[in-house]
């Protein structure tokens, strides 16, 4: 049986294990234990899926928990991916937060999956790169 909470603070290794096994690594800073930390410890919303204990799916997000959910990663291990995981952890999050606008970007392969869900693309997202100047 998979279980979900919100839990206060994940350890390092379980951060890396799932974003590993999920295929994030791909796209995380993983040759940089001392950033995933202050990642870890500038995040205020996790949502955990385990199984027997073991960390299968995971959510990570910034959250005023009224008005804006902003989610920074969506991860659910391989084997458990396609089982309804990654769908309840953001239904377990909409409950937390039922008056929140939730926002995330999406990776390339999962797009489906998120509009699949009813998310909507948001046409005025803007994002300024590290080392970009504001003009």
């Amino acid at each position: 049986m998979i279980t979900y909470c919100r839990e206060k603070h994940i350890a390092l290794e379980e951060y890396v294990s799932i974003l590993t096994d999920s295929g994030l690594a791909l796209r995380r800073p993983m040759d940089e234990p001392d950033l995933l930390n202050r990642i870890i410890q500038g995040s205020n919303l996790w949502v955990t899926a385990r199984k027997d204990g073991e960390l299968v799916g995971l959510l990570r997000g910034l959250s005023d928990f009224c008005y804006r959910c902003f989610v920074a990663d969506l991860a659910v291990a391989k084997d458990f991916q396609g089982k309804g995981i990654g769908k309840t952890i953001l239904q377990f999050t909409r409950d937390l937060a039922p008056d929140a606008r939730i926002f995330l970007f999406s990776a390339e392969d999962a797009e489906g999956f998120y509009q699949k869900l009813g998310f909507h693309l948001h046409e005025r997202c803007y994002q300024l790169k590290p080392g970009e100047e504001l003009l």
